[in-house]
């Protein structure tokens, strides 16, 4: 068979090796990719399914990857539209924009951006604001109201302070009323940090912050009718603490978690 095909004898059985061993590699690597889909919630696609891999030593292709899960329905819900909750219409001063769509920074805490939603319940709305590190990507600081009052972006800005031992140098947001009412700039002022928001009417100057609501409404509160807040308010706490900032990998970080993000610049300084 070596002669006729003129292939060196240790080569050729090689070649069986692989082909006879190919469909149990294949089974492990599938049996892999569900776990690692399971332990995102059902949420990563291929990039991250096969990052994850990567990470894990696993050698195999993209398409590969790409191939098995399709084959297998393995694919994430879908995004849905959300309606923003900004109220800018007010006579309340507006601070210029500082970032001009410019999100990377060199450090962690130079810049928070901020943003807020809401959440639907059988018992009524529930509202959601949260600072995001523009470096790390991580949830800093974040907080959750039946009302939409200015004291939920003030509870979020004390809590990533708290946690972070310092005020970012700048806060960034869109125009709502909350932002620019005096409660919150006087804090913004009592650390010193320079506050900073979108043009109106343009979402991209805050992208971000909304991407982050979108992301967390379809890998979590579109999953399920919520009977309750309380029900949410542990939801979120779980998605934001134990997942998000620790186990999801993010694509404008390299596809390292914002907790790992974190650690390496600690390393670097």
């Amino acid at each position: 068979m070596c002669e006729w095909l003129d292939v060196h004898r240790a080569g050729y059985y090689k070649w069986l090796r692989n082909v006879n061993d190919r469909p149990f590699k294949h089974a492990a690597l599938l049996k892999r990719i569900m776990e690692i889909f399971e332990e995102s919630r059902k949420t990563y696609g291929c990039p991250r399914v096969y990052e994850q891999l990567r990470m894990e030593g696993w050698k195999c292709n993209k398409k590969l990857v790409e191939k098995l899960m399709h084959e297998h329905q393995i694919s994430p819900v879908r995004k849905r539209k959300f309606k923003a909750t900004t109220d800018s219409s007010h006579d309340l001063p507006i601070a210029p924009n500082l970032l001009e769509q410019n999100f990377e920074t060199e450090e962690a805490d130079e810049v928070w951006v901020s943003d807020i939603t809401y959440i639907p319940t059988t018992q009524g709305w529930l509202f959601l604001s949260v600072f995001i590190d523009l470096h790390t990507r991580a949830i800093v600081g974040w907080s959750m109201s039946p009302t939409m009052k200015a004291e939920i972006v003030v509870d979020a800005f004390r809590m990533g302070v708290e946690r972070r031992g310092r005020a970012p140098i700048v806060a960034h947001s869109d125009r709502g009323s909350q932002y620019a009412s005096r409660l919150f700039r006087e804090e913004l002022k009592r650390c010193s940090t320079l506050q900073s928001m979108s043009r109106k009417g343009n979402c991209w100057d805050n992208a971000v912050a909304e991407s982050f609501f979108g992301i967390m409404k379809t890998e979590l509160i579109y999953r399920e009718k919520w009977m309750s807040r309380i029900a949410v308010c542990t939801a979120l706490f779980e998605y934001i603490e134990v997942f998000y900032n620790k186990k999801r990998r993010h694509s404008a970080i390299g596809y390292m978690t914002p907790e790992e993000k974190g650690q390496k610049g600690k390393k670097a300084a």
